[in-house]
């Protein structure tokens, strides 16, 4: 079977369905979900969120210029709906999901305490592009849940069980399939051990 044509589209999945959180200037927090994200620089760390201006979320962080990007599991999946699906106007979305906030360290914008991993951030620019607006942004902080590190000091992300999002459903990661650079990495050679003779 060959390839069809198809409308353009985003086709770019799966992508990540993370929980953002913001506050506003009266000091109202709210959460929503948002899969439009992704990594744009390394140094400086830089991340974006693409968000509709007519989203209750939206004028939140267009009046402080602050959100926290928080990765979610499996166990929060109900939640990520949830908050993607219904708005902060007509109700408190951390007291209908259950989820638990504390402070962020160094932004004035609570996160999810409920979130291995915990992004603080702040809009260098806000980019109009259409049905959405892109907020690039420089990331200022991050707390990761300590349950996800080893003795050596290395984070385990996988091991939260984290969800990604494609075409409207929620999965997990699946099985690892690799590491990076596993397909250049020289075999490591076994040393055979001789047979002891007696």
């Amino acid at each position: 079977m060959g390839k069809i044509d198809f409308k353009p589209g985003n086709m770019l999945y799966p992508l990540p369905a993370v929980l953002v959180t913001v506050r506003d200037k009266k000091g109202e927090d709210n959460i929503i979900t948002v899969a439009w994200t992704g990594t744009v620089c390394t140094n400086p760390p830089m991340l974006y969120i693409s968000v509709r201006p007519g989203r209750y979320s939206y004028h939140a962080i267009k009046e402080t210029g602050e959100f926290a990007v928080n990765l979610t599991t499996a166990a929060m999946t109900k939640a990520v709906d949830f908050c993607g699906v219904r708005s902060g106007r007509d109700m408190d979305k951390f007291e209908k999901t259950g989820l638990l906030k504390e402070e962020a360290v160094k932004i004035h914008v609570p996160v999810l305490k409920d979130s291995p991993v915990n992004i603080e951030c702040r809009v260098r620019e806000e980019i109009p592009l259409g049905s959405h607006h892109m907020f690039l942004a420089d990331v200022v902080h991050v707390t990761v849940d300590e349950r996800y590190m080893d003795e050596k000091g290395t984070f385990h992300l996988e091991a939260s069980d984290p969800i990604v999002y494609s075409h409207g459903d929620y999965f997990d990661l699946g099985k690892k399939l690799g590491d990076f650079g596993y397909s250049v990495r020289k075999k490591k050679k076994r040393v055979k051990k001789e047979k002891s003779r007696g």
